[in-house]
């Protein structure tokens, strides 16, 4: 198995995860025990310590998908009928793969229909926590 890179998540976006992944309408999800798993390996810091370049829920993103050499930009975001039409939900498998990261970082992830991904980010354009938005 691939080594995974070291994650950083903000308590913040820990608590409203973990209490969506216990939600009836998630607690079931595929993916969502690997998300969890994510969360138990991750260091949780304050979203005030948070360093800039990290992935956090509601930061803007680029990163290449190594396998498909393709290149995307999406919003990791929570689960909503009203997200922007570039947002990325954190219960999709490339949501689940991107929190935690920084820039320049890889990691192997399952993609939809079990496809492989190989994700590396490219840059965080923009991220909460960096513009003094800690409790989004």
């Amino acid at each position: 198995m691939d080594i995974q890179p070291p994650l950083i998540i903000s308590s913040f976006d820990l608590e409203r995860i973990e209490q969506l992944l216990a939600s009836s309408a998630c607690r079931n999800l595929p993916g969502a025990d690997a998300l969890q798993n994510e969360l138990g390996r991750a260091t949780v810091v304050a979203p005030e310590d948070m360093p800039p370049g990290v992935i956090t829920m509601n930061s803007a993103v680029r990163f290449i998908d190594e396998v498909s050499n393709t290149e995307y930009g999406m919003t990791l975001a929570y689960p909503s009928p009203s997200n922007p039409p570039d947002a990325v939900s954190i219960l999709a498998p490339v949501g689940s793969a991107l929190l935690g990261l920084s820039v320049g970082q890889s990691i192997s992830w399952q993609g939809p229909g079990g496809r492989p991904l190989q994700l590396r980010i490219l840059d965080v354009t923009y991220q909460p926590e960096a513009n003094g938005e800690f409790h989004l």
